[in-house]
Order: structure tokens, then sequence, then C-alpha cells
């Protein structure tokens, strides 16, 4: 594998951690969330140099079904990872403190919780469009690039487990309240064990990176005829 795979590897599986240790930040106290925000910021920042040519072929060959929804899901993701980057800037009270920055903060704040549930969800559904790349390298890596008809079977049943706990995990910790702004602050139990708090959050990960995989393995059979526009 070539460096700059290991390095867009690397950067990509730092960015999924960093993101689930961010949707805890009431648990781990304001310093930690702005060093951690700030390493994101620049995981980020690097993540896209390293995939600019996305950027360049942006408006080159056809606008299939796949690819728009592929374009809608990482349009919006920039726009969310924007609103954090402005957001958390703004709000610093520590690393950047020392910027001219002031007032403004109801409004930052409310930006921040709109981008991190909809950043943590565009982030997963951007992870599943790329899971087969995923699922590939981990066959490479334990040397199953065929596996049978049963470990394939009972993978789809456990992601599928995975996927129903997330839908239980989305509605109770009400993401649909922080998502569309029906409450300004984030009421956590700081009394949960950290292992609860991320297994629920893995859990609804793994149901948007199913949803996304298997949407995208649906457009791939549809043949994608209605939505071809040649540029």
């Amino acid at each position: 594998m070539k460096p700059k795979a290991v390095i867009k590897i690397i950067i990509d599986g730092l960015m999924t951690l960093v993101l689930l240790f961010l949707m805890g930040y009431p648990l781990w106290g304001d310093i930690a969330n702005e060093w951690v925000g700030t390493l994101m910021m620049l995981l980020f920042i690097a993540h896209h140099l390293l995939n600019r040519h996305w950027y360049s072929n942006l408006f080159k060959g056809r606008f299939t079904c796949m690819r728009i929804f592929q374009i809608v899901v990482n349009m919006l993701l920039l726009i969310t990872m924007l609103l954090q980057m402005y957001s958390g800037i703004a709000m610093s009270r520590h690393i950047f403190a020392f910027l001219p920055m002031h007032g403004g903060m109801a409004l930052a704040r409310r930006l921040h919780i709109l981008g991190a549930y909809w950043g943590f969800i565009l982030m997963s559904i951007h992870l599943g469009l790329h899971w087969n790349m995923v699922l590939g390298m981990v066959k490479r890596k334990i040397g199953q690039t065929n596996p049978s008809k049963f470990v394939r079977t009972s993978l789809f049943i456990l992601s599928i487990l995975i996927a129903a706990y997330g839908v239980f995990v989305f509605i109770d910790r009400n993401f649909l309240i922080y998502m569309f702004l029906r409450s300004e602050f984030v009421f956590l139990d700081y009394g949960e064990p950290l292992w609860s708090f991320y297994l629920d959050y893995i859990s609804l990960m793994g149901l948007w990176i199913f949803l996304s995989h298997y949407l995208l393995k649906w457009l791939k059979r549809k043949g994608e005829k209605e939505c071809n526009i040649q540029n």
C-alpha cells in the first residue's frame, strides 16, 4: 500500500475516534473538548488536502443517482464541519481565547449543537459510503477475501441487530430534539458508565453506516438510469 494511502487511512480512523470522543464532550470537560476539537479541525483540513482531487473532478463526468447522493452528503458534511470550526473557536475559553472575538455566544452555541449532531450523522453516512473499502481492507488483513455464506449471513444479521439498537439509541437520546434545536442545551446522565455511553454512540454510528452502505448498493443495482445527467 502506498504511503499516501496509509496516511489517509490513519487520518480517517483518527477522525472517527475523535468524533466519538467529542460527542461525549460534557463528560470530559471544556479543556479536553477544546484540544480534541482542535485536533479534529487539523485532521479535517489534512483529510481535504489529501483528497483535494475530489473537488477538481466535481463537475466532470455524469451525475448519477449514486454520485449526486455522495456529493450532497459531502457538501452538507463540509458545511457542518465549518460551523463546528467557527462556533468552537468563537466559544473557546482556552486555546483560542486570545482571538478578538466578542459577543455572539448564543448563536455560536446553537451552531455548535447543530454542527455536532448533524455532523455525527453525516460523517457516519460518509463512512458508510466507503464501507466497501473498509470491508475490503479487513478481508485482506485477515486473509478472508471470499468468506463463506455462513460468515456473510452471520455478519449481516449482526449488522441488522446493531442498526436496530441504533434506532433505539436515536430515539432514546433525543437526537431529533438537538438536530432541530428544540433544546439549546445537551442533557447527559453524568453517572452513566463511559462504556455504556460509547456503546450507544457506536451503535448509532453503525445504524447510519448500515443505511448508507445498503442504499449505495441499491443505487448500483438500480442502474441509476433515472438520474444520469451528462455534463
